[in-house]
């Protein structure tokens, strides 16, 4: 079973998380940020992994380390849960249209964390959620999950399209790359024989 589950304790949050990377799509998740909520659904449903995410964090400051820290958290899960990557597809990409706006994933379950981020918004929220903070969720996932990870937004204008559009096709991209390969199921794809 692809599962995982952990808990991170800072002086600043305390996030409880668990996954199902061979799940149905099924999430329960508050984060006490709603846009961060309504995207991390997204992945949840679109990523087919069950997301379990309770997350308590000095919202009175900002949004800032509980965005940041739920990144982390989840990509932790994730990286454990996918164990020594034995039989995965290992990268997958997704051109993901949302209305006006079209936006890319492309990863690489490498174990090399990276991030190429090339998404520019034209408001600095979206409600009350500040947009720069999409990029700090994004860093701290790629790097606590341990792919190598470029998204971009090729054009749209409104905030809350482009945002879900990249977390929309974040969550195909995952969906493919996690996938068991039935003909290599019991390798791990890497010539270097680990990831």
């Amino acid at each position: 079973m692809r599962q995982a589950k952990l808990t991170r304790k800072t002086n600043e949050t305390d996030i409880s998380v668990s996954v199902d990377l061979d799940g149905t799509g099924k999430s329960n998740i508050n984060t006490g940020v709603g846009f961060l909520d309504h995207m991390l659904d997204q992945v949840a449903r679109h990523g087919m992994i069950d997301i379990d995410i309770k997350a308590n964090g000095d919202l009175h400051i900002d949004a800032h380390h509980t965005t940041e820290d739920v990144g982390i958290a989840l990509g932790q899960a994730i990286k454990e849960a996918l164990g020594d990557k034995k039989g995965i597809r290992r990268y997958a990409s997704c051109d993901l249209p949302m209305d006006e706006a079209l936006s890319r994933a492309a990863l690489d379950i490498s174990g090399r964390p990276f991030l190429v981020w090339r998404v520019e918004f034209k408001r600095d929220k979206v409600g009350d959620f500040d947009t720069e903070l999409f990029q700090e969720w994004f860093q701290a996932f790629a790097m606590n999950a341990g792919i190598t990870l470029h998204v971009e937004n090729v054009y749209g204008d409104n905030a809350h399209h482009i945002a879900e559009s990249c977390f929309k096709a974040l969550a195909r991209a995952l969906r493919d790359a996690i996938e068991i390969d039935p003909r290599n199921a019991d390798r791990i794809p890497s010539t270097k024989g680990v990831l």
